[in-house]
């Protein structure tokens, strides 16, 4: 199939691109990287009057350094996480993530923000930036204001980002020295969406012992006090946080899961 007829609009920054979107009252679309629009227009699932083109604006595909984070343009692509292209505030994590990203064609053209407002549940940023603490920055008529990571996806495919917005980027705390991390995904075939996600940071030194349980059927659980998914009463406190997360015992989702927390929590304890 073919798209719907659309207006292609490349605005000049990040202030344009938000008036352009407030005159298509809420019927056009943010387009960057393209790898989960394009599809969805040509099947014509989204029918929107006009795409904004915001991969044009170099200010989203920068990554600037604050005292205690990094800030990621929503432009960046996954492909320049992966090859450590942009500051990295995870100790490796973003990379890792990065690098299990679909294919490296997707990678090359997908962005992270693309990624965050398309909010599949089974995507890697929106299960990563959650358990990274990190928070998403966001452009509107009124100015900027920020959402925590962990608040950001409300449903499959539904984000906090109003229909005036845009996604202009993500600052991620950086992890200490001391920092350790796991993260476990589990799918049929390399390149495919997750069938189960669980991860664990674990950095005393900031105080953050976190775990996220995902690839759900919508938000990623986030356990932010993993401690107990680490000590003597692991497996009660890993059953405990699967029925939190909506998965019913004894099916198969529930089974993948735990088997995907119960790795995440073992390579945590492997390292030194």
């Amino acid at each position: 199939m073919k798209a719907a007829r659309f207006d292609y609009l490349r605005p000049a920054d990040r202030f344009e691109a938000v008036r352009l979107l407030a005159q298509t009252g809420g019927l056009g679309k943010i387009v960057a990287g393209s790898q989960s629009l394009g599809p969805m227009l040509n099947m014509r699932l989204a029918q929107p009057s006009a795409l904004i083109d915001v991969r044009v604006l170099d200010e989203l595909a920068l990554a600037r350094e604050e005292d205690d984070a990094i800030v990621l343009g929503a432009c960046i692509t996954h492909a320049r996480i992966e090859d450590g292209l942009v500051p990295d505030p995870s100790r490796g994590l973003l990379p890792f993530v990065a690098g299990g990203i679909a294919y490296r064609a997707v990678r090359n053209r997908g962005t992270l923000g693309g990624s965050l407002a398309h909010a599949d549940p089974a995507a890697d940023w929106i299960n990563a930036m959650p358990l990274l603490d990190a928070e998403c920055l966001l452009q509107g008529p009124g100015g900027e204001r920020s959402v925590a990571a962990a608040d950001w996806m409300q449903a499959a495919f539904t984000t906090a980002l109003g229909e005036d917005e845009i996604l202009t980027g993500v600052r991620l705390p950086r992890l200490s020295p001391a920092a350790r991390w796991s993260y476990i995904k589990f799918n049929r075939k390399a390149g495919e969406f997750a069938e189960a996600i669980a991860a664990v940071v674990d950095d005393p030194r900031r105080g953050l012992c976190r775990a996220v349980i995902g690839a759900l059927d919508g938000p990623p659980h986030v356990v932010a006090d993993a401690r107990p998914l680490l000590g003597g009463d692991a497996e009660a406190a890993a059953r405990r946080e699967l029925a939190a997360a909506g998965l019913e015992p004894d099916t198969y989702e529930y089974r993948l899961h735990a088997v995907a927390l119960s790795r995440a929590v073992q390579a945590l304890g492997s390292q030194p």
